[in-house]
């Protein structure tokens, strides 16, 4: 039954009508077997676990070996950090070559691309910030295209693999060197962490990627998940003790540490040790259950709110145990509330000072200059506090004043005081001196977005009786966010910020990693089912789809449902159908999979149902003796972490087809 590959000629049409292949109808009854494949749990032995977060605005990646699963490593600190921000990790930024060939990653690109001379450096292809372009592409293919600061395009998927494929060679090199011997790719189990809110596309763009970076290959797709953000975090929330977090309902913490933290001293000495012993910083994640975690009960739920530099992913957890094993109750929301969204708000306040027209014309004239002021702006924007009262300066290059000058025949300073902006003032040092009021209301629209959000949430049923809210990633790290989450949702739950907490996600990624069962339950983000034809019932059928064959009649483009949107799927769970050709003979067996956003879907024309896979079971020159007068042909869907597959099995001859689900390709 090949059906979505005519496009209806109009709205009635069939796409099944035109093909004259019979296609497959329900056995009856239809059996459904959820049942975990036995075949999942035989794990492949890797030596280390190594987790990359590839983020919005920074990345980085950690890793830990399987001997000594406690300790968990985070990469050695970059060349070339920012002044005021740390450099745990590095700016997702990269370089390529004139002859768009990979040049630099992080600060390395974004030092050489800066240090280019102007005219050359149009030549060169420079991104930063591209990993949006996943969340916000609404037909994402294997051809989306970028666009670097010189305007010109390259294609997505290029610049993703060319990234993870940097990060695969640093990690190799560490581990070779912290071993002394040559560490192979096929000793690494590897992570990538997604925002839990990507659709299915983003999150197989991302495993492509990293096929084609080489980390993993199709065939031995198990070397590598796709693990969720928010998932990720919570993991390590799990092994949070009270020295390593923030309790915002109990004390006014600083910056997310507060005086009274102290760690048993025993602990810290074994932790310094550790320290001192490698070049890499180190954490132990003691194997127990944190003090918060103990407090939870069977059933209770918890928030996580991970807010990160380009996206939030809410993400509502509750416990079972005795395993103490997760499971997602309400499936993932969230927006493009990043700390991106702060730095929109400054370019914008940027535009009404000095015209629209200058900003865009210096963003492409100047590239590397506007790079810099955003650098000036970040390490600003991190020390916004709620409580502040001094204004915070923020340089402006020369060549910003300078180009300003040409293009406009007047001062910088001009401009402010023409401006009507009260609350942003020029120094005579050659800065912008923006009051406290004037950079907190910079925050406020994403603060908002965030906070908004979140209310919708705890409106939810399943949501109302929460515990806890975990606030996690790196723009949890804002005072100002901190604060605004405490003062609406303080009253509800505590809201408990994890130290280090630009970390925690990737902390978590790698204890995922060394035990991928700890997540049991998820939400399935679509639906999905199959093309087949039922006997055609009159006046519950709509006559248009009536198609009679041999004397039968049959309704044809029914969507026969695997799993609903929003239902609770286990992981490696397995879904069973039964079917039979609607035509006995029949030889080439096609079965269409499809998916829908929507719960409610009756046929595969429906509004928004899109074909993601086809498994093609080719029974020419199989035994045909005992084959039984109605074949049956068995249909298993199995649900991995962001990898579901298919397998089409024909009963009597045991010949069997398999396919991943596609959402790129179709």
């Amino acid at each position: 039954m090949r059906l979505q590959e005519t496009a209806p000629t109009s709205a009635y049409s069939s796409p099944a009508r035109s093909l004259g292949d019979t296609g497959i109808t329900p056995l009856s009854p239809s059996h459904i077997v959820n049942d975990a494949d036995p075949n999942v749990s035989e794990q492949q032995t890797f030596l280390v676990v190594v987790a990359i977060d590839f983020g919005t605005t920074s990345s980085g990646y950690a890793y830990s070996f399987t001997k000594e699963p406690e300790c968990i490593h985070v990469m050695r600190r970059w060349e070339g950090g920012d002044p005021g921000v740390s450099n745990q990790k590095t700016p997702t930024t990269i370089l390529l070559t004139p002859e768009r060939k990979f040049h630099s990653f992080g600060y390395a690109a974004r030092d050489f691309y800066h240090d280019l001379d102007p005219n050359e450096a149009k030549q060169w292809l420079y991104l930063e910030k591209f990993k949006m372009k996943l969340h916000t592409t609404g037909d994402l293919t294997m051809d989306t295209e970028l666009t670097a600061a010189n305007g010109k395009k390259v294609k997505a998927l290029e610049i993703f693999a060319y990234a993870l494929q940097y990060f695969k060679e640093q990690a190799l090199k560490e581990l070779s060197d912290q071993a002394g011997s040559e560490f192979e790719n096929s000793d690494v189990r590897w992570v990538i962490t997604v925002p839990a809110i990507w659709k299915q596309p983003a999150k197989q763009f991302m495993r492509q990627a990293a096929y084609q970076a080489g980390l993993a290959s199709p065939e031995n797709s198990e070397q590598l998940i796709i693990a969720l953000e928010p998932e990720a975090a919570s993991i390590y929330c799990r092994k949070l003790r009270l020295h390593q977090m923030t309790d915002l309902s109990s004390k006014a913490a600083v910056n997310g540490y507060s005086s009274s933290d102290t760690v048993g001293a025993g602990f810290a000495q074994a932790k310094e040790h550790i320290r001192r012993n490698r070049q890499s910083r180190t954490f132990l994640v003691e194997n127990v259950i944190g003090e918060i975690w103990s407090e939870l009960e069977e059933g209770d739920k918890y928030v996580v709110v991970d807010s990160g530099g380009g996206t939030v992913d809410l993400t509502v957890h509750q416990i079972r145990l005795p395993e103490g094993h997760l499971k997602e109750l309400y499936k993932a929301t969230g927006g493009p509330y990043g700390s991106l969204g702060v730095d929109y708000e400054f370019e914008k306040l940027l535009c009404k000072i000095f015209g629209e027209d200058f900003i865009e014309q210096f963003k492409i004239k100047r590239p590397a200059a506007w790079v810099d002021l955003m650098i000036a702006f970040e390490s600003r924007k991190r020390a916004a506090a709620p409580d502040r009262t001094n204004p915070l300066n923020i340089t402006l290059p020369f060549s910003f004043i300078d180009y300003y000058k040409k293009f406009r025949g007047h001062s910088v300073e001009h401009a402010l005081r023409k401006s009507n902006v009260d609350f942003v003032k020029w120094s005579s040092q050659g800065m912008l001196r923006m009051s406290p009021d004037a950079m907190n209301a910079l925050f406020k629209p994403t603060i908002d977005s965030i906070i908004e959000h979140l209310r919708d949430l705890f409106q939810k049923p399943e949501v109302s009786t929460v515990k806890f809210l975990f606030l996690v990633g790196g723009f949890a790290e804002a005072p100002l966010l901190q604060q605004a989450v405490q003062a609406a949702f303080g009253d509800k739950c505590r809201v408990i910020i994890p130290q280090d907490v630009g970390l925690t996600i990737l902390k978590g990624a790698v204890l995922f990693g060394l035990d991928p069962a700890v997540i049991k339950v998820r939400r399935s983000p679509l639906t999905y089912g199959v093309g087949v034809l039922n006997r055609y019932v009159e006046g519950k059928h709509p006559p248009e789809k009536l198609l009679v064959k041999d004397g039968t009649r049959w309704c044809t483009d029914v969507f026969d449902k695997f799993i609903s949107a929003d239902q609770s799927v286990a992981l490696g769970e397995l879904v069973k159908r039964s079917y039979t050709p609607a035509k006995p003979s029949q030889l080439v067996i096609v079965i269409n999979i499809y998916s829908s956003e929507l719960d409610d879907v009756s046929f595969i024309t429906d509004p928004g149902v899109k074909k993601c896979g086809t498994l093609r079971l080719d029974l020419t020159g199989a035994s045909s003796t005992n084959v039984p007068a109605r074949r049956e042909i068995q249909t298993l869907m199995q649900f991995g972490d962001t990898e579901i597959k298919a397998t089409a099995i024909d009963i009597a001859t045991s010949k069997s087809v398999k396919v991943g689900i596609d959402f790129l390709n179709y």
